[in-house]
C-alpha cells in the first residue's frame, strides 16, 4: 500500500462532519449508526470528555483529489462503563505489569451492544487499502498518546476480518436473539416450546391481563415529546433502583432528542384500569427487518410486567411486522426460557505491550473455547420441543 495515497484529519464531534456525508457512506440500515443518532448522543451531553466518552473520528482523505474516502468512528474512553463487554481482568492484569489501562480507544455505538461496527466508506472505495491506513494511523496515535489498547466491540462480521490481517485478537461474548421462524400469531411462536412452558407463559401473560393492565404500542407519528419524558422517567427509575451500580447514562435530553429518531422508536406503554397515566413503559429501536429491546423501567413492582412488556409484546409485533430477529438487550439467562437463542458476539483488541498482549492471547484461545462450549449448553436447554 502507497501510503501517500491518503492523508488524515481527526475530528472531535460528528457535528464537523456533513450529515449528507455521512449518510452517503453509511450503506448500513442500523440506526444506531446513523448520524442523527449519534449526533443526540452528542448534543444531549450524553457523551462528551466529561462523560468519559470523547469522540475521534479519523477521517481518511485521497491525497489527489482531497475527496474524503471513509470515517473511522472512535472514542477515547477513561473507563469501561457503557460497554457490555466487561474487561476488569484485563484493567487488573495491566496494573499488575504496573500498566495504565485507561485512556483506551473504542469503537462502538457508545451505550449500545449492537452487532455492526465498522469504518463508513464511499462506494466504490478500496476498502481494503483505506482500512489499512486507517488502523496504521489509528495505532500511531494510539502509541503516541500512551494508549495501550485498541479496541472494536460488536463487530460486523465480515468487516472483522480486516482487523484479524491487521493483527487484533477476537474475544468472543454472548448475546441474545429470537428469530422468527415463520409464524403468523403469537400462539405459533408458543408451540416451538414444550407444554409445560407454554401454560407458563401463558400464565405469565394472562396475570397482566387479570391485574386489568393493558398495553398500549407506539411508532412513528404517534410518538410525540409527552411519551418520550416519560420513557426517560421510567428509564431514571430504573437506574435508580440499582443505585451506584445503575446504568444512567442518557440524559433527559436524549430521549426529548429523539424525536427527530421516531421513525426507529417502538414504545410499549401500561396502563393500570382506566387511567391514562402509565406505570410503566420499554422502548426499542428498529429497522425493517430487526428490532432491539433497549430501555425499560416502572413505578410499581408487578410480577410478570417485565417479561411482558420486554419479551412478549416486542415478539408479537415483531411476527405482525415480519421482523426477522429480536435482540432483547444484553444480559439475563432468563432469556433462554423465553425462546432467546444464545449467540456470540465478537469483539476484537490489540495491546500495545508485548507482555500485556502475550497474556491476553493465551488466554483468549482458551475462554473462546468455552464461552463457545457455553452457547451450545445454554441453547439446549431452552424448553423447546425436541
Amino acid at each position: 500500500m502507497n501510503e501517500t495515497n491518503y492523508y488524515l484529519e481527526v475530528k472531535l464531534s460528528i457535528s464537523e462532519i456533513k450529515k449528507e456525508i455521512w449518510d452517503e457512506f453509511n450503506k448500513q440500515n442500523n440506526p444506531f449508526y446513523k448520524w442523527t443518532w449519534i449526533k443526540n448522543l452528542e448534543l444531549s451531553n450524553s457523551v462528551k470528555r466529561e462523560t468519559g466518552w470523547q469522540p475521534l473520528y479519523f477521517l481518511a482523505y485521497k491525497n489527489n483529489t482531497k475527496e474524503l474516502s471513509a470515517i473511522a468512528p472512535l472514542y477515547l474512553k477513561n473507563h469501561s462503563y457503557g460497554e457490555f463487554i466487561f474487561d476488569q481482568s484485563f484493567a487488573r492484569l495491566a496494573q499488575e505489569l504496573n500498566l495504565n489501562y485507561y485512556p483506551k480507544l473504542i469503537g462502538m455505538s457508545p451505550y449500545s451492544p449492537i452487532e455492526g461496527y465498522q469504518f463508513i466508506y464511499k462506494e466504490n472505495s478500496k476498502k481494503l487499502e483505506i482500512t489499512n491506513f486507517l488502523i496504521k494511523n489509528i495505532e500511531k496515535f494510539a502509541k503516541r498518546n500512551n494508549i495501550l489498547s485498541c479496541n472494536f466491540l460488536y463487530v460486523d462480521d465480515s468487516w472483522g476480518n480486516y482487523l484479524k490481517k491487521s493483527g487484533y485478537y477476537d474475544w468472543l461474548n454472548i448475546r441474545s436473539e429470537w428469530i422468527a421462524q415463520g409464524e403468523k400469531t403469537f400462539d405459533d411462536y408458543l408451540l416451538r416450546f414444550n407444554s409445560n412452558q407454554r401454560r407458563n407463559i401463558k400464565r405469565e401473560r394472562k396475570s397482566i391481563v387479570n391485574k386489568n393492565i393493558h398495553i398500549q404500542t407506539f411508532t412513528g407519528i404517534n410518538i410525540n415529546a409527552g411519551i418520550l419524558k416519560d420513557m426517560h422517567y421510567f428509564y431514571e427509575q430504573h437506574c435508580l433502583k440499582w443505585g451506584i451500580w445503575g446504568s444512567k447514562y442518557l440524559t433527559s435530553d436524549f430521549f426529548k432528542n429523539s424525536i427527530d429518531n421516531k421513525e426507529d422508536l417502538l414504545i410499549f406503554s401500561a396502563y393500570e384500569n382506566h387511567s391514562n397515566e402509565p406505570i410503566a413503559m420499554s422502548m426499542c429501536v428498529k429497522n425493517n427487518k430487526n428490532l432491539w429491546g433497549r430501555y425499560w423501567g416502572c413505578n410499581m413492582e408487578i410480577d410478570n410486567l417485565h417479561f411482558e412488556l420486554c419479551y412478549y409484546k416486542p415478539i408479537e409485533w415483531a411476527i405482525a411486522n415480519n421482523i426477522e430477529r429480536f435482540d432483547p438487550g444484553a444480559g439475563g439467562k432468563q432469556k433462554r426460557r423465553r425462546g432467546f437463542y444464545a449467540k456470540s458476539t465478537k469483539s476484537f483488541h490489540k495491546w500495545f505491550n508485548t507482555g500485556m498482549e502475550n497474556i491476553i492471547s493465551d488466554w483468549l484461545a482458551k475462554t473462546n473455547k468455552i464461552t463457545f462450549d457455553e452457547i451450545e449448553i445454554e441453547n439446549n436447554s431452552i424448553p423447546f420441543i425436541k
